[in-house]
């Protein structure tokens, strides 16, 4: 019996989540109310404060559990997040290893996309979500730069910055490549972000 609760626990939480996501993608975030999620997840406003104190709590799961599951991040003391799969591509170093995560990260764009964007927008309206993205970007950041300091690559004033770089550029790509003007394939644009990563990071 105490089984059964905990997943139809799990199952409301899922609910309240994917109902969230779904509002804030359609509606906007300013103007879905915890009243809506909780209608559209089939529950309650009490149900929905047992889960999540506020609309900025439950956004900040989506970006700690939704989008770390998408990218297959887990908990780190050292940067609050980290992807393993990076810190060893990065080491790695070659051409293929780095085209071969990119090629993996970006069928997960159609996922994660739509969360960094409403987390953007979130934190124009939320003053305690200001950077939350950000934050999560710099998670990735420092992965890169211990993948360089695992290989001894590049000096150690320099990983950092490269990293930030290496960022910047896929977080573009990602939230624009289906609207750019671009003149590329979606195979030309991620040969051209890889070999930027191998100039950047080898």
């Amino acid at each position: 019996m105490a089984n059964l609760r905990e997943a139809q626990k799990r199952m409301t939480r899922r609910l309240l989540l994917e109902s969230g996501l779904e509002l804030f993608k359609t509606k906007g975030y300013a103007a879905t109310t915890v009243d809506d999620i909780a209608t559209a997840a089939g529950t309650t406003r009490v149900t929905f404060y047992a889960y999540f104190s506020s609309r900025s709590e439950l956004m900040k799961a989506l970006i700690d559990e939704q989008l770390n599951e998408a990218l297959q991040r887990v908990r780190s003391p050292e940067h609050g997040s980290t992807a393993q799969d990076l810190v060893a591509t990065v080491a790695d170093g070659t051409p293929e290893a780095i085209m071969a995560w990119l090629r993996r990260t970006a069928d997960s764009w159609p996922t994660i996309r739509p969360i960094i964007r409403i987390g953007r927008d979130a934190a124009v309206i939320d003053p305690e979500l200001t950077d939350l993205v950000e934050r999560w970007l710099e998670e990735a950041v420092g992965d890169i730069e211990d993948g360089l300091a695992t290989a001894g690559r590049l000096e150690p004033h320099q990983r950092r910055f490269r990293g930030v770089l290496a960022m910047a550029q896929l977080d573009f790509v990602a939230q624009h490549w289906d609207r750019a003007d671009w003149k590329l394939t979606r195979d030309q644009m991620l040969d051209e972000l890889s070999a930027s990563w191998v100039r950047l990071l080898t």
